[in-house]
């Protein structure tokens, strides 16, 4: 076999490139960090333009779609964006309307409980322990009348001004915290908008620039497999979304049944956390639990177990279902998608792994019929 100069030259080129990545690791990574947290208001709109757009592209297609006067037709990208803006917008005031309330109220009835209980608490630790007696001792700090109180004044005006300078310190970091969120919200917001609004002149600019840079056959490969990948997350986002308002629709019937105080608002928050895959319904489930221990301990038990349980029929049949058929990926690597990007980069790893791993899933499974003789594809499907 003849070897080409142009080949040797492009593994020449690879193998230099690879060699300053691991040679300069650090400092490659430290570069990346840096353009990452510059590009971060820019990706963050990304995001949101990208699960904005699936609203605005439903309400383009159903709801305008039929009524074909002009006006209507030029305002339908900005009323359809409005109408989806709104609509995340309402349902999240919503869940906050719901479920915050009724929490402050149970932080309130526990606050007023804990001074009795503690007096029962005390009351049954003298009973059966005599636990007064510790403070009559003469080994209890407590009863030491020959304390050095300059020496604790002075521990404690430095501790007050130490604590001042904390305090302010700690203010000024939440201050410019919550600035600097603002303006990456704000930012990212107004990027989003941009996005939304001129998709269809971004899709022909970058349409251009491949068409101009790329060869033919690399640029075909290239927009499939970023259509698959759309498609996979679009389809995983959807399923998502299904999922939860199942969820949640099954722990307030569950509760209903059990006779399970706040069973609505709980439903509610159960499926709103469930958004996220698997564990989402545990971080509700602890918030649903504190709230129905401020009413009935036995019963907060109960909603315990009858989450887990349902946790479990949701993770190995609904779950499975529901998302990996709307996203063409079996239920067994729907389950090893979640546990490995878990595992990996936690909950976004859960929110990333799925649609990832069906992306991966389908590009293989065309490959790999695309080579198969026509007698073995028919088998495999």
């Amino acid at each position: 076999m003849e070897l080409k100069w142009k080949s040797c030259r492009r593994a020449g080129v690879t193998i230099f490139i690879l060699w300053l990545v691991l040679h300069y690791w650090s400092s490659f990574t430290s570069i990346a960090g840096v353009a990452l947290g510059a590009a971060l208001p820019l990706l963050l709109g990304c995001v949101i333009a990208y699960i904005v757009n699936i609203l605005m592209s439903f309400f383009e297609s159903h709801l305008f779609a039929r009524i074909q006067k002009p006006t209507v037709q030029k305002m339908k990208r900005p009323l359809s964006m409005l109408l989806s803006f709104l609509s995340i917008l309402l349902i999240a005031f919503l869940v906050i309307r719901m479920i915050v309330p009724e929490l402050v109220s149970c932080v309130q009835i526990l606050f007023e409980e804990v001074p009795e209980a503690l007096k029962n608490l005390f009351q049954w630790l003298e009973d059966e322990f005599h636990i007064s007696t510790f403070f009559q001792s003469e080994s209890n700090p407590l009863q030491n009348s020959e304390l050095d109180w300059r020496e604790i004044l002075t521990k404690a005006i430095n501790f007050l001004f130490t604590g001042v300078g904390g305090a302010v310190s700690a203010a000024v970091d939440i201050v410019s915290t919550v600035f600097s969120t603002a303006v990456t919200l704000m930012v990212a917001f107004i990027f989003c908008i941009y996005l939304l609004t001129g998709k269809e002149k971004i899709s022909r600019q970058f349409q251009l620039l491949m068409q101009r840079y790329l060869p033919k056959k690399a640029m075909s490969n290239l927009v499939y497999v970023l259509r698959t990948v759309d498609h996979s997350f679009h389809s995983f986002i959807v399923g998502q979304c299904i999922e939860a308002v199942i969820l949640g629709m099954l722990c307030m019937v569950g509760m209903l049944i059990l006779r399970i105080p706040y069973a609505s608002m709980i439903g509610c928050l159960i499926g709103f956390t469930a958004l996220i895959p698997v564990a989402g319904a545990y971080i509700g489930g602890a918030l649903g639990a504190f709230m129905i221990f401020t009413v009935s301990p036995i019963k907060a038990i109960v909603f315990v177990v009858f989450l887990v349980i349902l946790q479990q029929l949701e993770g190995n049949l609904i779950y499975p279902r529901v998302v990996g058929s709307s996203i063409g990926l079996p239920g067994i690597w729907v389950l090893a998608a979640v546990t490995i990007g878990g595992g990996v980069l936690g909950i976004g790893g859960m929110l990333l792994g799925v649609p990832l791993a069906a992306a991966i899933y389908q590009l293989l499974k065309n490959n790999v019929y695309a080579k198969l003789p026509q007698d073995q594809e028919g088998q495999e499907e």
